[in-house]
């Protein structure tokens, strides 16, 4: 018997130069998008894993986890993802991002992030958008992949990601009760 799938937490992971300054105005876009953010993981390093931004978002680049406070259909990460892009384009100056936002979700087993870029680890979804699980949740933490980014590998990633899956399970339970 076919069953509708449980609905999942949107997060986004913006990523940046001076991220931390910028980071109110992507907040309003965002929650006027999305709806209320309900988490805004401490800042976390980025540049140490790739210079492939710093050309045109310069340096050093930080990054910020936001969680949303509604749940969503899964279904809707590939909606997320083509307005997440442009709000990027929004904010650009002279063609060049300011950051970059990463939109995903966390449901209890796994975080996914939706990709524009095709990948042997990476499904299909619609419009040129793709999804990837990053992490899978085994034995009371998130696990890496072989293909899995090296910035979500880290302890300081897994474990603010893991912050927002606890809220994931008590939003979870708060809906069971009502």
């Amino acid at each position: 018997m076919i069953k509708s799938p449980e609905f999942v937490n949107l997060v986004c992971v913006v990523f940046g130069n001076d991220v931390n300054y910028k980071i109110k105005d992507v907040v309003d876009t965002l929650e006027y998008r999305f709806g209320k953010i309900d988490f805004i993981s401490r800042p976390l390093d980025f540049s140490e894993f790739t210079s492939y931004y710093e050309e045109e978002m310069g340096k050093p680049l930080q990054s910020r986890i936001l969680s949303f406070e509604i749940l969503i259909h899964p279904s809707e990460l590939a909606d997320v993802k083509l307005i997440t892009n442009q709000i990027e384009m929004d904010f650009s100056i002279n063609g060049k991002r300011v950051f970059n936002i990463d939109a995903g979700y966390i449901y209890h087993s796994q975080f996914v992030l939706a990709s524009t870029k095709s990948w042997g680890s990476r499904i299909y979804l619609k419009n040129g958008i793709y999804a990837e699980i990053t992490l899978l949740f085994l034995n009371g933490h998130f696990r890496a992949w072989e293909m899995t980014y090296p910035n979500y590998r880290t302890p300081e990633y897994i474990e603010e990601l893991e912050k927002i899956r606890t809220l994931y399970m008590e939003k979870k339970r708060d809906l069971k009760r009502s």
